[in-house]
């Protein structure tokens, strides 16, 4: 690996050349093969645990153990890309850690980093838990795509979020070169502005609020791992009932995953009746794709500004919706399951939510008018259902590959009652199955009374119904078991 000079004066003796050099990975379980750092350990043997402080990496590129024989300095020979800029923070401050580490044939491989007692050092933030979190958050990051410069080198445990400006400020300069290069500006701007006292209060505190959302979101790239087609083919099994064209269509989804290691180009839009189960199909793939969701309900949204957010320029100013699912997810990787699309076009403010969605659905950026920044998409996934698919616009129509969830027909419905429904009503109620049976004819009076309704609602509440029935006979009658034939269920859901 080449080694980088951060030192524009190689001949002033006054300071040492850099030593190390940096490699690039995305490993999330830093260990002695695969360490956060290698400092060499020619000249001693370090302990597995070890305290000192690093001296700034950019001028002497070292580490200082603290031992009973006192100060022994030695340098770093290599650093993970994402921690070069934490080591020059940690440096800079004269933290006191202490290291985890191995010996190895390379020197001193460190895989934990810890702050112990402050001793005469600076606090290290003004956040308790800072450093593990810190640390976490570069861990579940992406390697640098390029090596930082000198100007970029003048830059979780413990459940936190940054709030106060402090514990931004250190976040910024120790994420580094890890944050999308127009986030990282973007965040510098609002930092001055959060600092400035030439704008007034109100600015100041909502460009705190911007930045306080936008550095406790995790910023990923678009590399998605591959997912295991028989366990999602399990989740799918656990979760959905028959629909055999549906579940192949969404394996092939993941097969294509595992192929490019990116999402689809286009989400996933589940058309069918009321009640067939395509919010359930939804929330399986995110299961299966391991991301956090969210949801957007097109028929509760009526004026774009309810996704967009407002303008800071107004007090009560705020982020909108999409931006709220990623705060809530800390993560710009997540799913986005928007139902009742075929009621995104029926906005009654200025504008038409439908609009905004396509920008959402375009995978070149969203723009939210509180945080005035472009959010990356490529990591969003999204899965629509819809009713009535002659009401979606041709292009949000475009932006889908369309799955038609027909309705189940009675010997299906059958199969869900018995094996699915009826069973987890009575294990919620607390009732074993033979205290509450249902006769064949009895499922026939069952399914007779609900004919016209499509998809299972109307079935499940037709269980609930009957399950409770059998409860208050259980304890008001002291019977040990109830049964439903035809005639009792035609008395009973009548």
């Amino acid at each position: 690996m080449p080694v980088y000079d951060f030192n524009h004066t190689p001949d002033d003796k006054n300071k040492s050349v850099c030593t190390y050099t940096i490699f690039q990975t995305n490993n999330a379980t830093p260990s002695a093969k695969e360490p956060i750092l290698v400092i060499d350990a020619k000249e001693m043997t370090p302990a597995h645990h070890s305290c000192g402080v690093f001296t700034n990496p950019v001028k002497r590129t070292s580490f200082e153990f603290e031992t009973a024989q006192g100060t022994i300095s030695a340098d770093l020979t290599s650093i993970d890309a994402r921690f070069v800029s934490l080591l020059k923070w940690l440096g800079e401050n004269h933290i006191n850690v202490r290291l985890s580490g191995e010996n190895t044939a390379d020197g001193y491989a460190v895989y934990k980093i810890r702050e112990t007692g402050f001793g005469g050092g600076t606090k290290l933030s003004a956040e308790d838990g800072f450093l593990q979190f810190m640390i976490e958050r570069l861990l579940a990051s992406d390697a640098p795509t390029e090596e930082p410069s000198d100007e970029e080198l003048d830059e979780i445990g413990d459940d936190m979020r940054l709030t106060s400006l402090q514990s931004i400020t250190d976040f910024m300069n120790c994420a580094g070169r890890t944050l999308p290069d127009n986030i990282r500006l973007w965040a510098r701007r609002n930092l001055a502005v959060a600092r400035s006292h030439e704008v007034t209060t109100e600015e100041r505190r909502h460009a705190q609020r911007a930045l306080s959302i936008m550095m406790n979101i995790q910023w990923k790239n678009n590399y998605f791992e591959s997912i295991d087609p028989v366990a999602a083919r399990r989740i799918l099994d656990e979760e959905l009932y028959g629909m055999e064209k549906v579940k192949q269509r969404i394996i092939e989804t993941i097969i294509q995953i595992n192929r490019t290691h990116t999402l689809p180009a286009y989400g996933l839009l589940l058309v069918g009746p009321a009640g067939t189960g395509k919010s359930q199909v939804a929330y399986a793939v995110a299961r299966i794709l391991n991301l956090p969701w969210t949801t957007l309900d097109m028929s509760s949204i009526n004026d774009p500004e309810q996704l967009t957010g407002s303008s800071r320029i107004y007090s009560n100013a705020k982020p909108g919706i999409i931006m709220e699912a990623f705060s809530m997810a800390e993560s710009s990787n997540l799913v986005f399951i928007i139902n009742e699309l075929d009621k995104a076009a029926s906005g009654k403010g200025n504008g038409n939510p439908a609009d905004v969605l396509l920008t959402l659905l375009d995978n070149l950026g969203f723009t939210d008018n509180y945080i005035e920044c472009m959010i990356p998409t490529v990591g969003v996934y999204p899965i629509a259902t819809a009713n009535d698919k002659s009401q979606i616009s041709a292009p949000l129509m475009s932006r889908f590959a369309v799955i038609d969830i027909p309705d189940y027909t009675p010997d299906e419905k059958k199969i869900i009652f018995s094996k699915f429904v009826l069973p987890k009503v009575l294990k919620r109620l607390g009732l074993e199955a033979q205290e509450c049976i249902v006769t064949p004819d009895g499922l026939d009076a069952i399914l007779e009374h609900i004919k016209n309704t499509s998809g299972i609602r109307d079935l499940e509440q037709s269980a609930e119904h009957i399950a409770a029935n059998a409860l208050y006979q259980i304890e008001v009658d002291h019977v040990t078991s109830v049964t439903f034939d035809a005639a009792s269920v035609k008395k009973l859901l009548s």
